[in-house]
């Protein structure tokens, strides 16, 4: 793929000191309250560099309802991150100065307008909107747009530019956004981890691709609120073991406000929408912190007022290509029991660089209190777009290739009912997989009522109004109730 130049207009930093950068608007977990986050300085790239001092600039948000003033204030928390490599001939990073807020007291399903950084250096930005979420039960936002794998790729511009066509309240980002781990410390495209030092503990990245690709999603993120889970692209992997450095720290969540100890797994209320974002790369085991917050969550989700359950995170557990063939199986065998139970309707992966939408399925056989699985992996990517089927003469993979390489174990064997029964692979299109489309593009979800929800895929070489795969996709609270815990 090719990516967007660095020197591009739409990756450049503010001409004046201090001025925010890479503003982002993120929901908390009610209609009452948002996350606005953003960057102010420059970030420091060299092997002597010093941090900027978070304390030299306040964070602070000018907020109002639409053309009534920005008469309200809300203030929060800066900080700075940092890179550090101490090998010789690799440049170290520390970023500039990332603000987050939370603005509260915000009435439901209302247009505010805004404006954030430090009033006292004349150092704010330019006016922004966001629409708060409704409230009521029965209402739910207009559109929520769902899209993966992203990166900063000519095909990326295509998306978020197609995207904001078609105007959406909300928008779910599932994994693998920025692939700066694709990079080198010299802004080098690579293939591989630590490719100067093979022997070192850490994986080479290049942090500056954050920044730019932080710049170049703000035509989305400082009008657009975006929830964002982590991809295999987020590890990153350094030094003492850290790992999603970058991540945590350039995203506000509501992780705290919903329960959760953890940036890599949180929940949030959009209307009558209950959105579960999960970590297929933090411990998701049944005696795991994650798989015993998400049994809490799931339990306290009142379906009458909040009838639609939607589960997101990164690798999926059906989909039907050769690219990542059942490798996220450790993760299904664990949770989808308690998934299954609770009735979630809808899941949203990435991962895998094509579209795909099941029907309605439960441990691999069509069941219609099951949920349905869409994967959306193709937003733009660093990659190439995944072709080819497991199904197909030749691509079945050997299971003994399909372990969880990033949590360990190894759960994927021959089916022993269904279809594939002996087999490792189907020898057709599963009869789970309903639509298969190798293409980049992102989905519009359109909740109609407690029963009935739109489901719209978009093809960045089509018009923005013209559809690839649309489907209603229809729940049956009666026949798929939730059932007491006894």
């Amino acid at each position: 793929m090719t990516s967007l130049p660095y020197n591009d207009t739409s990756l450049q930093r503010p001409t004046l000191d201090f001025q925010p950068e890479q503003i982002s608007v993120s929901l908390s977990s009610n209609s009452s309250s948002v996350w606005i986050s953003w960057v102010t300085g420059e970030f420091q790239f060299g092997d002597d560099i010093k941090p900027l001092d978070p304390q030299s600039v306040a964070s602070v948000v000018q907020y109002g309802t639409f053309n009534s003033g920005r008469n309200n204030q809300a203030t929060g928390n800066s900080f700075v991150y940092s890179q550090q490599y101490t090998y010789e001939g690799l440049k170290s990073y520390t970023s500039g100065i990332i603000h987050c807020v939370l603005v509260t007291g915000l009435d439901p399903d209302t247009l505010y307008e805004y404006q954030c950084g430090d009033p006292s250096k004349q150092a704010m930005s330019d006016v922004h909107y966001f629409r708060t979420m409704p409230s009521q039960p029965g209402d739910y936002p207009n559109r929520v747009a769902v899209v993966g794998d992203l990166g900063l790729t000519y095909n990326t511009s295509t998306t978020i530019n197609h995207m904001l066509a078609n105007h959406p309240d909300l928008a779910l980002l599932v994994g693998d956004l920025s692939f700066a781990d694709l990079y080198l410390t010299n802004g080098t495209l690579s293939d591989c981890s630590s490719c100067s030092f093979p022997e070192t503990p850490f994986q080479e990245t290049y942090q500056p691709r954050w920044d730019y690709w932080g710049r170049f999603m703000q035509i989305l993120t400082a009008s657009v609120p975006t929830m964002v889970i982590e991809g295999d692209h987020e590890i990153e992997k350094q030094a003492d073991n850290q790992t999603f450095t970058a991540y945590s720290s350039r995203f506000a969540f509501p992780s705290e406000e919903s329960g959760s100890s953890s940036a890599l797994y949180y929940s949030f209320n959009a209307g009558g929408i209950h959105f579960v974002m999960l970590g297929a790369y933090v411990s998701y085991d049944k005696s795991s912190d994650q798989y015993n917050w998400l049994e809490r969550d799931l339990s306290n989700v009142n379906r009458s007022v909040t009838p639609w359950l939607v589960a997101a995170w990164h690798p999926p557990w059906y989909s039907t290509y050769k690219e990542h063939y059942r490798e996220a199986e450790c993760m299904r065998v664990e949770m989808e029991d308690l998934l299954y139970e609770y009735r979630v309707d809808l899941v949203f992966n990435g991962h895998v660089n094509a579209y795909e939408r099941s029907n309605r399925v439960y441990n691999y056989t069509l069941d219609p209190c099951g949920p349905v699985y869409i994967t959306v992996g193709s937003g733009g990517n660093e990659k190439k777009l995944t072709l080819e089927h497991a199904e197909e003469p030749g691509n079945c993979p050997d299971p003994s290739t399909t372990p969880d390489r990033f949590m360990g174990g190894f759960c994927a064997f021959n089916f022993t009912s269904g279809q594939a029964t002996g087999n490792f692979c189907w020898n057709e299109q599963p009869d789970y997989s309903a639509y298969r489309d190798t293409s980049f593009g992102y989905g519009l979800l359109e909740v109609k009522n407690e029963t009935h929800a739109l489901w719209t895929w978009y093809r960045n070489q089509d018009r923005y109004y013209e559809s690839g795969d649309v489907i209603y996709i229809v729940r049956e609270p009666d026949r798929c109730s939730v059932e007491p815990k006894v």
